[in-house]
């Protein structure tokens, strides 16, 4: 199969694939256009004249229980059929002129070149990216259902033995992020004293300070290739603080490569874009802005939240953008088109928590109703509510399973699996390494980990949303939580100034 790319997403004349998609796409679309020209059909307001009307045409007059209102919505939705059954299309009369007021009030600000390429530079860096994901995920639903039940049983066993090796005392004031770099021997710590500490683990030995900010921390996030690929002279990390700015940072200097200015109040959470291209950060200026950050130039400043932005996260494609508010709304925003894909109205609190699931459809959001939420794309609704915490949800963080990590030799284990195999022949170590694979790619989002200001961390399921794991810590509020591409360590950042890490008891750290 050819890799998917922007161009020939435009070029494919055949995308729809077979007649009866075509034909179910017609449907699609003549509904959306009887629903349009609906909506401007003239019809009485008097609920009398409405029932003459009804008469006039053979239907009934009134149906039990109905209101006028919902009188005045049937005449409508059958006289779209009528229309559209006789193929008129005659000018429709005009609306009223308070319709008219409020269709007015939809509003389009016009972006710059440097957005427009923006915008298509992540469509391009995204299609090729879902493909792949949606290819992994066919192989996936193949799997036989004892092989996952097997695979459950392994990882969530190991999840349950999650357990602390120790605690550090991380600065003067709160921590209020923790995030593991890619090669998950470095973890960043953001305080609110305005400083963000890069620190060894799990030996938790300080490597550099970085200073660079004038107020509180509020959000920390490693470029996608920092200590990998990337070169320690280039942007290697990001923050947000209270005085407004967002700073670029490399590995090998305690002073920002880049500081970059625009919001109008305190920045809380700040998000690297898959790509390395671009940041997100989120704002109480009720407003999220991209950033480009070769430029260091503001691309994008997106409204949409009543109150304070919180949290934002990019969807693992990199074709999407999640925000959440204190207005207890979140929002998935398309990053190719620039409209709202989803709106995630259900918390009755503010959202400090957003992630999106590795499978690409699954948001997760962690709010001060003290709940969890997961929501599903593809049904544009929640799926499940968590009732999480005994007070707020301060983040939310899914396992992702980014790297094959280096498999060593199985050893003896009291674990029972429904398929195991005992022979020590080369050809079932092969097999067992094929299995492997096979289980690390699939484990790639079946837990997330959960952290509260009741001082608990948790470990979800992300199948069936059950608790595997309590941790606690020696803190009263718990402000960030993260966990490794290698599923060997959780660090937890608390308000008593410490951070905490975590391990399964069988590996040695």
């Amino acid at each position: 199969m050819s890799e998917l790319t922007y161009d020939s997403l435009m070029d494919d004349g055949n995308y729809l694939g077979s007649e009866r998609a075509r034909m179910e796409n017609k449907v699609i679309l003549d509904e959306l256009e009887r629903k349009k020209k609906a909506r401007n059909l003239a019809v009485p307001t008097d609920d009398n004249k409405v029932k003459a009307r009804l008469r006039e045409i053979g239907e009934p007059i009134t149906l039990f229980g109905e209101r006028a209102a919902d009188r005045r919505d049937r005449l409508i939705y059958v006289l779209s059929q009528i229309n559209a059954a006789r193929g008129d299309d005659h000018p429709i009369e005009e609306a009223s002129s308070e319709e008219s007021e409020e269709e007015g009030e939809e509003f389009y600000t016009e972006g710059s070149l440097e957005l427009l390429q923006a915008r298509r530079n992540v469509a391009e860096f995204s299609l090729p990216r879902a493909q792949k994901r949606v290819a992994q995920q066919r192989i996936d639903s193949k799997i036989p259902l004892g092989r996952i039940i097997d695979i459950r049983k392994k990882v969530f066993a190991g999840v349950k033995r999650f357990s602390n090796i120790g605690s550090q005392i991380g600065d003067e004031r709160p921590i209020s992020q923790v995030r593991f770099a890619p090669n998950n021997k470095i973890l960043a710590t953001g305080s609110w004293s305005g400083t963000v500490k890069l620190w060894n683990v799990p030996a938790c030995t300080t490597i550099r300070t970085l200073r660079g900010h004038g107020d509180r921390v509020g959000g920390v996030a490693w470029h996608p290739q920092a200590t990998l690929t990337q070169e320690e002279g280039l942007v290697n990390l990001v923050s947000g603080a209270g005085d407004m700015c967002v700073n670029l940072w490399s590995l090998n200097s305690d002073a920002p490569l880049s500081v970059m200015k625009g919001h109008a109040d305190r920045i809380c959470r700040v998000a690297f874009h898959p790509s390395g291209h671009f940041v997100a950060s989120a704002s109480f200026d009720t407003t999220w802005r991209l950033w480009d950050v070769n430029s260091s130039k503001e691309l994008l400043l997106q409204e949409g939240h009543s109150k304070e932005v919180y949290a934002v996260e990019f969807q693992g494609d990199g074709a999407l953008i999640a925000s959440g508010g204190l207005d207890a709304i979140g929002r998935v925003w398309d990053l190719r088109t620039g409209r709202t894909a989803m709106v995630l109205d259900g918390h009755v609190q503010g959202i400090f928590g957003i992630d999106f699931s590795p499978n690409g459809y699954q948001i997760a959001t962690g709010a001060g109703d003290d709940t969890i939420r997961i929501w599903d794309m593809r049904s544009l609704k929640a799926l499940y509510t968590i009732p999480a915490h005994v007070s707020n949800v301060s983040d939310v963080r899914f396992f992702r399973a980014d790297a094959l990590p280096s498999f060593k030799p199985k050893a003896e284990s009291a674990d029972v699996f429904m398929n195991e195999i005992t022979e020590g022949t080369d050809a079932d170590k092969s097999h067992d390494t094929e299995d492997d694979v096979q289980e690390w790619k699939y484990r790639s989002g079946l837990y997330l980990a959960s952290s509260g200001y009741d001082g608990y961390v948790k470990l979800w399921s992300a199948d069936d949303w059950q608790l595997l794991r309590t941790l606690t810590t020696d803190s009263g509020k718990v402000m960030s939580v993260d966990l490794t591409s290698d599923a060997e360590l959780l660090a937890s950042g608390t308000y008593n100034r410490n951070f905490q890490l975590f391990a399964p008891e069988d590996i040695p750290v």
